[in-house]
């Protein structure tokens, strides 16, 4: 189907900290799980685009890894120049941080964003764990006295409050024009992609609090069968030859989970039945190896 016409269309940026549920408040914005969460930070590793295609116009929101300090490894300084990197391609900059609370995680996300020539919006998720509401106002007055913003805009995520407002808002102040996207269209990534990111989520959410940080996820294969199956045949790469074992569980139960998580999760967001067949292998070292990290699709 074709894209609408004109109205007000760009792109927005979702920016913030590590776990301030940035990927879940694109999942309630499109309403369908398109970028992985879990509760873990870090999560996000990659740019997500998502469209939104509204009565007034197009929204493509732009979700990106939390940006955070004193990034050592290879993988935690690719993960920063992503965010830099989708900065440079959106109108608007949506500056997403948790109701009540500002770090100095915050403040040097601030920072960054401040360097660019773009209008940013604050908008405060969880607004469901506020339970004194009064106390925001305090909290809010003393942010825009000490930052500038075009507006202080209110969501709850997990809730789904706010949202409706939030859409409008940030669509308002998008320039007019033609939309970039069909109507149909919720993506620019490709399926193999986001089978990668489904098994991905499935380790951040099975695993223990280190171990995710050393898994990535490869497709070798995916492959579309006569009878309209998608086949996927994915790699889990490991740091360590005694973080395989772990990944694998005992008698394969691990494993086992993670591939009936992913493959359930990839049934939903592709709309066909999957078979997805999973590896564990080893590769010393890759999250702090800028050779492997391009190898494995952590770039700019």
């Amino acid at each position: 189907m074709n894209a609408p016409g004109l109205g007000h269309c760009g792109r927005v940026a979702l920016v913030g900290r590590p776990n301030v549920g940035k990927s879940t408040l694109l999942n309630a914005l499109l309403g369908t799980h398109l970028s992985i969460v879990s509760p873990k930070p870090q999560t996000t590793r990659h740019r997500i685009l998502g469209v939104s295609t509204l009565v007034g116009g197009q929204i493509a929101f732009v979700d990106t890894p939390g940006l955070h300090r004193g990034a050592r490894r290879a993988l935690n300084r690719s993960l920063n120049r992503a965010v830099h990197a989708a900065l440079g391609e959106v109108d608007l900059i949506a500056h997403v941080i948790e109701a009540g609370r500002w770090s100095d995680e915050d403040a040097a996300v601030y920072k960054a964003i401040a360097a660019e020539r773009l209008p940013r919006v604050l908008v405060i998720n969880k607004i469901d764990r506020q339970r004194d509401k009064s106390a925001l106002l305090p909290f809010v007055a003393r942010l825009s006295e000490e930052h500038s913003y075009a507006a202080v805009l209110y969501a709850s995520a997990l809730r789904g409050q706010g949202l409706d407002e939030l859409r409008a808002q940030l669509l308002q102040r998008l320039p007019e024009g033609a939309p970039q996207f069909d109507v149909d269209d919720i993506t620019d990534r490709s399926e193999r992609f986001l089978a990668a990111e489904m098994v991905r989520e499935q380790l951040m959410l099975r695993l223990g609090d280190e171990l995710p940080y050393s898994t990535t996820v490869e497709i070798e294969q995916f492959s579309e069968r006569a009878d309209g199956l998608a086949e996927v045949h994915a790699v889990i790469w490991v740091e360590r030859e005694g973080q395989r074992p772990i990944v694998i569980g005992d008698g394969g139960t691990m494993l086992k989970q993670v591939g009936s998580g992913a493959r359930r999760a990839m049934e939903r967001l592709f709309g066909r039945r999957v078979f997805l067949q999973t590896w564990v292998k080893v590769r010393a070292g890759w999250s702090d190896n800028e050779a492997e990290l391009k190898r494995f699709g952590y770039t700019d």
